[in-house]
């Protein structure tokens, strides 16, 4: 319960900070945002890339294990 208050609290604080009645940040905001954006393009990319490699691993891996059991049958 005390995580839901203060989950709402700084959700209501985050919001009354970017509006322009309260502290205005909303420029400051869209500037980091702007910046961070082709950060995190790089960082879904890259774990993007480690997904693929690892399913063409586990592919290698099924296939072998596939000419293994009809071997043995």
């Amino acid at each position: 319960m005390k995580a839901l208050i203060i989950g709402l609290f700084v959700i209501a604080a985050a919001i009354i900070a970017c509006l322009p009645a309260g502290l205005g940040w909303w420029e400051e905001v869209l500037a980091f945002l702007r910046g961070a954006l082709p950060v995190l393009a790089a960082f879904i990319g890259l774990i993007a890339l480690f997904i693929g490699i690892v399913d063409i691993k586990d592919r290698i891996v099924a296939r072998k294990e596939e000419k293994i059991e009809e071997k043995t049958e």
